[in-house]
This record gives C-alpha cells, structure tokens and sequence, in this order.
C-alpha cells in the first residue's frame, strides 16, 4: 500500500530533539508522526494505541534502554519497526538493539535523508514519494 502514510512514534526525551524530529519528518511526503512520548516504559502502549508503524527510538531512554524498550514495543505491536537513533552507543549495544528487533540503529549526526530512507526501509518501503 505505497499510498498509506507510515504511522510514526517518537521516543525521545529530549523535547527539542524531538519536536525537531516531529516537525522535519512531518514535513515528508508519505510520513505522518502520529505521537511521541519521552521514555521507555510509554514506547510500547503508545506504539500499540497508536497503530504505529515504525518506532523511532532513541537509544538513552530515562527507565529503560533502548534494547528493552525495543523489545517491549515489539511485544505489543508485532508490526511495527523500530528505528533506533543513537548519538554514541558502542557496538555492543547496537547489537543489543537489533537482538531486540530494531531494524536499524542510526547515527543521530546522519541526514534527515539517511533517516527518512531507514524509515521508509523499516516500513517495507512504504511511505515512498
């Protein structure tokens, strides 16, 4: 379904970052930010209440990591991707991320193009303008 925009949450806790990510993802064709949250523990309910397609999450999260949050996300919505964003995880922990089933961990310091293109991957290509 090449048409339907990708549902994305955020979990990030940092508010600038986040409204920052809200708004330049907003603005790409065939992606819809439909909420965001500031913690580990609320990525999973949010994740399934929102319908979300893909997860973008970052990888420091206040009461659990990323590998934990992205887990439980994948417990309680099978169908959606997580994307991880990450400013400085060591290679172990990158593992851990996609051992919990990120599709991908991405470098905070990428393009927006880098991200958008992880996204839409995550999505199985949908999204696409």
């Amino acid at each position: 379904m090449r048409g339907t925009p990708v549902r994305i949450l955020l979990v990030e806790d940092n508010e600038v970052y986040r409204s920052s990510l809200e708004l330049l993802l907003g603005m790409e064709p065939g992606l819809d930010v439909v909420g965001s949250v500031g913690d580990g523990p609320a990525a999973a309910a949010a994740a399934a209440a929102l319908k979300a397609d893909v997860v973008l999450m970052d990888f420091r999260l206040p009461g659990a990591d990323g590998a934990e949050a992205t887990a439980a996300v994948r417990a309680a919505r099978p169908q959606a991707a997580v994307v991880s964003l990450t400013a400085e995880a060591s290679e172990a922990e990158r593992a851990a991320m996609r051992a919990a089933g990120a599709a991908a961990v991405v470098d905070k310091g990428e393009s927006l193009a880098l991200l958008v293109a992880a996204i839409r991957r995550a999505a199985g290509g949908r999204g696409a303008a």
